[in-house]
């Protein structure tokens, strides 16, 4: 039974390097570009932990998430820095299923209430996650205070998905086939989700671009509402 577990599994056998390389990759994509939103990042964490169990490899764990905090937190102000300098539009599409207005419109209003906590909370709603960074650019958040929020996100985020998979997967110690069968199901996954997101997202980028939406489009960024304090993002 172990043998023929461990021959569908490509990824554990590549060796943590192939691990390391698909996940500071996958969390740069997910954290920085619009691509992130279709990308199945919080499942990729658990899988390289599981993955990193299976092989024993507890110090590559570890600091694999440390460097995964490194990328991340450098994802999301690369997101924060195109939302802010590079104009406040974003190519959301007519009848799309993530980039759309309203997810657009409730990602900026998630900011606007919840400023600096925003940035963290966002760590933990993937779509948010990926949209987030830019919203706070283009509303102008305060470059230190997102910079900060960023970190603490990344910190809570990473390590927690990463080192669950791998202690999670090391309790199965004593029943080594369904310890076998959790990575494999760990990668299924992950490979499932990638595809299905790149599919989705080339359906996505397929139908009309809606003009009217914008990053940071909410009261927060336009100053539609005059009530409304013109930079909210920007408070604690």
């Amino acid at each position: 039974m172990r043998q023929t577990v461990l021959a569908f599994d490509p990824l554990g056998s590549a060796g943590p390097v192939t691990v390391w390389v698909v996940v500071l990759a996958f969390v740069f994509l997910e954290c920085a570009f619009v691509i992130g939103l279709f990308l199945p990042g919080d499942s990729l964490l658990v899988a390289a932990g599981v993955v990193l169990a299976a092989q024993q490899h507890e110090l590559s764990a570890w600091l694999l998430s440390a460097a995964a905090v490194i990328v991340a937190v450098a994802g999301n102000q690369v997101g924060y820095l195109v939302g802010r300098y590079t104009g406040n539009r974003i190519k959301v599409r007519k009848g799309g299923k993530l980039l759309t207005r309203e997810n657009l419109d409730r990602a900026g209003r998630f900011l606007d209430r919840w400023g600096f906590w925003s940035i963290v909370v966002a760590r933990w709603v993937p779509w948010v996650r990926t949209l987030a960074p830019a919203i706070a650019g283009a509303a102008r958040m305060d470059n230190r205070k997102f910079l900060l929020a960023n970190l603490v996100g990344a910190l809570a985020w990473v390590p927690t998905l990463m080192m669950l998979g791998y202690y999670a997967a090391g309790l199965l110690d004593r029943i080594p086939w369904v310890r076998h069968v959790a990575v494999v199901a760990a990668i299924a996954f992950f490979v499932v989700g990638t595809a299905v997101g790149v599919v989705r997202y080339v359906m996505e980028v397929r139908r009309p671009v809606d003009d009217e939406a914008r990053v940071g489009s909410g009261p927060a960024a336009s100053g539609a509402d005059p009530g409304v304090d013109p930079a909210p993002v920007d408070r604690p």
